[in-house]
């Protein structure tokens, strides 16, 4: 890519929210003085040293930053067994799924409770899937005193159980979404309703980078915290970039936040992996691979929609995934060529969960099982001297119970 678009990119969306055709804020009139104060508010803290200070003190000794830098060399040397000689990447990982609440999203949850202190609000709100920024956001709150209610949906709280217990233990009222597909979109839906409604003393912490305008450029920088470590790190221990970044998405956090400080070095190569389900001809929630141009929750994407524009529903085993569109300045990279994008199925990612627990004693969630899967692929086809630097956003605890369903094993 071209280093001017990389700048033009890195100084965020245009001052109407937009990355080329994707962003902007579609929002209730009820709403939009409050995603106006959150942008003004946002604009501020950025050049507010003091803001930053306890940012980063928070991020350092309350989630336990930076993570880890790990050479995965047993999985390298398993993903070169049948590789040419000379062949099969070595496998790094930014290891995440060791942040305090077991994923990368409290990073954003930090940052964005320090938004809604210094706006005066004193109620928060969050939609979760797969329950890790449910999780995040209700530790937050407990941290600060502050109430906080989630919208989950109610199939997720079926296959998350041990994150709504989280979620209780530390406070939050979790409210179960019966609607449509009972997932993620669902529960972004019934969060925007609250909000309407309360927007005078409520604060919406968006868990992904999606949404209206100023939401994904927020939860972006928030999340590079991931991409800014990486790169120190593995600069220290190897010298060099890494020459390819995989990471799992379903609205495109993790991966964003991997992705957005290496953009202006041209010589390091970029993989999102979305999750196709059960195949892309069947159930699946690959919104890029399967999607059109649209509308939903506040910003034009892509999405999985029908010929009237109608959502369709999305499915993967991993509930953290299972979401029927993807952040817009991915889909702007997208276009334009800057990361390419690929998708692995259900059984890909239980294959590659399996597969990380038996050579490197990590048992990862199943949202970053997709990224090892896709990785999987690709080492054994690449000079030994490549790096592969992935992220793994999140730990597999709770995700025990459904990968003990889908493997028939009993407990």
């Amino acid at each position: 890519m071209a280093t001017s678009i990389a700048n033009s990119y890195r100084n965020g969306p245009d001052e109407r929210g937009h990355f080329g055709q994707f962003g902007g804020r579609y929002v209730a009139e009820t709403l939009m003085p409050l995603i106006l104060d959150l942008e003004r508010e946002y604009r501020a803290a950025k050049v507010d040293p003091a803001f930053k200070a306890q940012f980063d003190d928070l991020l350092e000794h309350y989630v336990g930053r930076p993570s880890p830098l790990y050479h995965a060399e047993r999985l390298s040397e398993e993903l070169r067994k049948d590789a040419a000689p000379g062949m099969g990447a070595q496998v790094w990982f930014k290891r995440d799924e060791l942040n305090h609440t077991g994923a990368h999203k409290i990073n954003n949850c930090v940052g964005q409770i320090l938004l809604a202190i210094r706006m005066g609000k004193t109620r928060i709100i969050a939609e979760t899937g797969a329950g890790q920024h449910g999780v995040a956001t209700a530790t937050v709150a407990a941290r600060f005193g502050l109430p906080c209610v989630i919208y989950m949906g109610a199939r997720d709280m079926e296959r998350q159980q041990p994150n709504v217990f989280r979620m209780q233990l530390l406070g939050a009222q979790v409210i179960g979404v019966e609607s449509g597909a009972r997932t993620l979109k669902d529960a972004m839906n019934e969060a925007l309703r609250d909000w309407v409604a309360n927007v005078h003393d409520t604060f919406y912490i968006i868990g992904t980078a999606a949404g209206p305008h100023p939401y994904p450029e927020l939860v972006r920088d928030f999340q590079s915290v991931i991409g800014r470590e990486a790169r120190e790190q593995l600069m220290a221990r190897t010298g060099r970039l890494p020459d390819l970044l995989v990471a799992a998405i379903g609205g495109g956090s993790n991966a964003i936040g991997l992705f957005h400080p290496f953009l202006d070095d041209a010589s390091v190569k970029m993989l999102g992996v979305e999750a196709a389900g059960h195949g892309l001809d069947k159930e699946h929630a690959a919104s890029l691979a399967g999607g059109s141009p649209g509308i939903l929750h506040g910003n034009r994407t892509y999405l999985l929609q029908d010929e009237d524009g109608q959502i369709a529903e999305a499915h993967s085993i991993s509930a953290g995934l299972d979401y029927p569109g993807i952040g817009p300045e991915h889909a702007w990279l997208r276009d334009i060529g800057r990361v390419e994008y690929t998708s692995v199925t259900d059984n890909e990612a239980l294959d590659a969960f399996q597969l990380l627990c038996r050579t490197e004693g990590i048992i990862p969630a199943l949202e970053p099982a997709h990224a090892i899967a896709a990785v999987a692929k690709i080492a054994p086809n690449l000079p030994r001297e490549t790096i592969i630097l992935a992220n793994l956003c999140g730990r597999g605890d709770k995700d025990i119970f459904t990968v003990a369903e889908a493997l028939g094993a009993r407990l």
